[in-house]
């Protein structure tokens, strides 16, 4: 989660930070997010709380560029039509599901 808000990608997105989410969401894994506060002070200076954080992501799953992310990220996938369903809209609502620890 801290690599797909925090990576400083510019022109470049890497694709794995948004399988991993998609992974992570569908198997129902809980964000610990008393660490991922720790990292986020740690790797990139600031205190972040649960809304900040949500305004955070949803910001990149609604901007990023999901073409850019699914060229990078189809060599590795076994089966590339599994990244159709990827969309803004669909990782925006993948976020509506994240389960807290």
């Amino acid at each position: 989660m801290h690599a797909l808000i925090f990576r400083n990608f510019k022109n470049r997105v890497k694709g794995r930070d948004w399988y991993d989410f998609e992974w992570y969401i569908r198997k129902g894994i809980p964000l610990g997010f008393e660490h991922f506060q720790a990292r986020a002070k740690e790797f990139n200076g600031i205190d972040i709380y649960k809304k900040d954080f949500r305004a955070m992501l949803l910001d990149k799953l609604s901007t990023v560029d999901i073409n850019m992310v699914r060229r990078d990220v189809m060599p590795f996938v076994q089966n590339p039509g599994e990244l159709e369903i990827w969309s803004n809209d669909y990782f925006l609502q993948l976020a509506e599901r994240i389960k807290y620890q």
